[in-house]
């Protein structure tokens, strides 16, 4: 299953797809569904090769008229084909099976109505679930489907939605139809879809920049459809549309653009063109953070423009990976800044998307942005921070150094030059260099082809007035990634002002490379209150205060009248703590004191997020209760003291409910999801219920009866995975031992519910519950690394890693079980390295808070 890099160059010299045609018959029950593919490729005469198809059965092969044995060239995976023609028709008719894990063709039942709903998802490797493919991004092709399902379904793909035609009688009893698409343009496989069932929709259309209308659909299962707010949708999709069709110079390439909210996904959304699929967690049926409502935003933008940069310009092949996704996923902060109305989405990137990038580029696992990718199993666990948010964090960057205009000139002639065609990084960096004048090689072998990230450091020296007499930029590396980069970058200084407000009172942009960078514009200055490097955060780095700044954060950091310098400085003091250089219950008490005055919701997550790994990993393990308890007192009073209807009434009201523990701190949970206390304002709909009941859960007051009553009040697909989280958070070891047999034993939970008993799992006030499974993982981790899915591999291997037994005995567990697996399975010993990573980290800062 796992294709390398050297067959897919091989078969790619040897090929060229023309078309595909696919016919689906999705009226055979619950397990298979029909799938029949004809392929037309012209090929080297004489050569043989391989098409990829996972299937059930395989009922026949046939090449160029010729029957050919399905027992001899087919095993489940891949069917052989001998003896090619130079030109070829290939016909398959076989049986695929539905998955419940997310990948392939994806089958849930509704526990509302009992109505079946499908999607596919496909990227990496998973079209050769559905129909057989040369499955390679860079075998391009015209894509036909032909689907039979009942009748009362919605049928939508790549190519617009056709009239159905009747198609008989479905043997469970109802019709069925027969949908016929129009071919596709040449795509890759990966970005092809099928979604069916009685999806509802509404219905909309712009006008592209070249005049032509395009129709727009947003989807969801019938029963949440009411709470859809789709005009929310079509408003950021014309906003984007409008922003990247001027900055692209190309309208957009497809002819509709649905966007699917469809149930048990695995990712955020993925980009099949089209028809973006979106994870249901978007649809909001309670109150939610504005932070998760800007993420949605993000994540439209962000899958809207692949639609240029992926869709119709293709990668060659994976390791060109990152460039697609930092692309979209910086283009999407910048359309958001600029286009919408999320104007502070800079300050969310700094906050979310740099802090990602930062924790994944001190892992042992860090890779160079351009990674090495020999094989499938290689890219299918470097969806990570590199990926995404390094790679958009040096985009940026060098936005900043060629300038945004010339940055978008060179893209407007890349997808000019390469449309509907596969490339590699080489070919949009010659574009870059030409529109900018700039000599890209330096500057990619230096960001691109090395790992690790620099701090930044002042070194300021004053005369006795307090002015600057020098003031200097100091760059460092980590012995194992020892590259120092060239950065373009702001300072700031920052002063208080008549109201004890820090407001910016001068900013110097530069050139930094170097160990050392004097700054002699600074020079004769008066020595500001706060000094910040890397304001505007243009540049991708870590970066220190210097002592007088530190002070000053300390006392003042809620004083910034902008969230950005805000979220650095915050962000820098977070780097401290995990690294191991300040005590962890200094950045506690930091982010307890400066919280409220917060006014950016993501920022308020991320801070809430770094709180609660602060506590349950960095503080020194004999003060963790204590401190733990105390922080959900103040989490409590924040909560009473929050405006009324407040975005950060709700976090905070979440944020103590995780942490609550005492029998008063538990008393006071009860009666807000009793309704005995009311806070003004806050609506305890049914999301948040489930949050209070699994606190009380977690902390030993409920048990399965409450649990029970809360799945009938609330007997939905959401109410189901809540229910499963809190069965596992249940204190006892026999809910434990439960969990653990339904995921690792049993193995059959779909995987959105797996998910969600893994986090119940490991929702536990006394570590002790976990501890006979340490063992259990180590035994067990690796037969499931090679029986399971991807996808379901990979959120146990995460999932179930002893994390939160952050003990020396934890790290001699895992290096004897790295030491047996050896070199075997790289991706794998990748996974457990990372998490024994965390426990490591977690050991340095314990000690320094003692």
């Amino acid at each position: 299953m796992n294709l390398t890099r050297a067959e897919a160059r091989e078969r790619a010299a040897l090929l060229n797809v023309e078309s595909y045609d696919v016919t689906l018959d999705l009226t055979r029950g619950e397990k298979v569904f029909g799938s029949t593919t004809v392929v037309k490729f012209s090929a080297t005469a004489g050569a043989s090769t391989f098409i990829d198809a996972i299937t059930d059965t395989v009922r026949s092969v046939t090449l160029n008229g010729v029957e050919l044995d399905p027992a001899e060239v087919s095993d489940g995976v891949r069917i052989q084909l001998p003896n090619l023609a130079a030109s070829n028709v290939l016909v398959i008719d076989a049986d695929a099976l539905y998955m419940n894990t997310g990948e392939g063709l994806h089958r849930f039942v509704d526990p509302v109505d009992n109505e079946v709903y499908l999607y596919s998802q496909f990227e990496v490797p998973d079209s050769r679930r559905m129909f057989a493919v040369f499955e390679q991004p860079d075998l391009k092709a015209a894509f036909r489907f032909t689907v039979t399902a009942p009748s009362h379904w919605d049928v939508i793909s790549n190519s617009p939605t056709p009239e159905p035609v009747a198609a008989g009688s479905i043997e469970e009893g109802g019709a069925a139809s027969t949908w016929d698409f129009e071919p596709t343009p040449r795509i890759s496989s990966y970005i092809t879809a099928l979604i069916a069932g009685p999806y509802q929709s509404v219905r909309s259309e712009l006008t592209s920049s070249d005049g032509r209308t395009v129709p727009l659909g947003v989807f969801a299962r019938k029963s949440l459809m009411q709470y859809m707010d789709a005009e929310n949708i079509f408003e950021l999709t014309r906003q984007g549309f409008a922003f990247y069709e001027k900055q692209f110079g190309t309208p957009y390439p497809f002819a509709k653009y649905d966007q699917l909210f469809v149930p048990e996904f695995n990712a955020g959304a993925m980009e099949n063109a089209g028809a973006v699929t979106f994870l249901e967690n978007y649809v909001f049926r309670s109150k939610v953070a504005e932070a998760l409502v800007e993420r949605r935003a993000i994540t439209i933008l962000h899958e809207l423009a692949h639609m240029w940069f992926g869709d119709l310009v293709t990668m060659r092949w994976w390791n060109d990976l990152w460039l697609n996704e930092s692309f979209a996923e910086f283009m999407s902060t910048l359309a958001a800044a600029e286009a919408t109305e999320w104007k502070q989405a800079w300050t969310t990137f700094a906050s979310m998307e740099k802090s990602w990038a930062y924790r994944q580029d001190q892992l042992p696992s860090t890779h160079p942005i351009v990674a090495d990718i020999p094989d499938l199993q290689a890219v299918q666990v470097n969806f990570d921070g590199i990926t995404y948010a390094k790679g958009a964090s040096v985009l940026r960057q060098l936005v900043a150094w060629v300038g945004q205009e010339q940055f978008m000139a060179g893209v407007r002639e890349y997808f000019n030059k390469h449309a509907w065609q596969n490339t590699e990084l080489e070919d949009l960096l010659s574009e870059l260099e030409v529109s900018s004048g700039r000599d890209l090689k330096e500057w990619s072998a230096q960001w691109l082809e090395t790992a690790g990230v620099n701090t930044l450091r002042p070194e300021i020296t004053t005369d006795d007035s307090g002015k600057i007499t020098s003031f200097a930029i100091l760059q460092s590396a980590v012995p194992e990634f020892p590259t120092i980069r060239p950065h373009r970058l702001a300072v700031g200084f920052y002063n208080l002002d008549a109201e004890g407000k820090l407001v910016r009172t001068h900013r110097e942009e530069l050139d930094v490379d170097g160990e050392r960078t004097e700054v002699p514009e600074l020079a004769g200055l008066e020595r500001p209150a706060l000094v910040l490097l890397n304001d505007d955060d243009l540049a991708y780095a870590k970066i220190r205060l210097d002592e007088v700044s530190l002070a000053t954060s300390k006392v003042h950091v809620k004083d910034f009248t902008e969230s950005l310098p805000r979220t650095l400085v915050l962000a820098s003091a977070w780097d401290a703590t995990r690294d191991g250089e300040t005590p962890a219950r200094e950045y506690a008490e930091l982010v307890l004191n400066n919280i409220a005055y917060e006014s950016d919701s993501s920022v308020v997550l991320v801070l809430l997020r770094q709180l609660a790994t602060t506590l349950a990993f960095y503080v020194n393990p004999a003060d963790r209760k204590r401190l733990t308890l105390a922080a959900a007192d103040r989490l409590w009073e924040l909560s009473q003291s929050a405006e009324a209807g407040s975005d950060a009434q709700l976090q905070f009201v979440k944020a103590f409910a995780l942490h609550a523990q005492t029998e008063a701190q538990l008393a006071a949970v009860a009666s807000l999801l009793s309704g005995e206390r009311v806070l003004d304002g806050l609506t305890v709909d049914a999301d948040l219920r489930w949050e209070l009941l699994t606190s009380l859960v977690a902390g030993g007051e409920f048990g399965q009866p409450e649990i029970d009553a809360e799945l009938e009040r609330d007997a939905t697909a959401t109410g189901q995975r809540a229910a499963a989280l809190a069965q596992a958070a249940i204190p006892t070891a026999d809910a434990k031992a439960a969990a653990w047999d339904a995921v690792v034993v049993r193995g059959d939970l779909p995987n959105a519910t797996q998910q969600s008993v893994i986090a119940g799992f490991n929702r536990v006030h006394d570590t002790a519950l976990l501890e006979p499974y340490a063992a259990a993982y180590f035994a067990a981790v690796e037969d499931i690394w090679t029986t399971r899915t991807h996808e379901i591999a990979q959120q146990i291997v995460v999932g179930l890693y002893p994390s939160q037994l952050a003990t020396q005995s934890t790290v001699d567990q895992t290096d004897e079980f790295l030491k047996a697996l050896g070199t075997d399975s790289p991706s794998l010993r990748r996974l457990v390295l990372e998490s024994r990573d965390g426990i490591v980290r977690a050991l340095k800062a314990q000690a320094v808070d003692r």
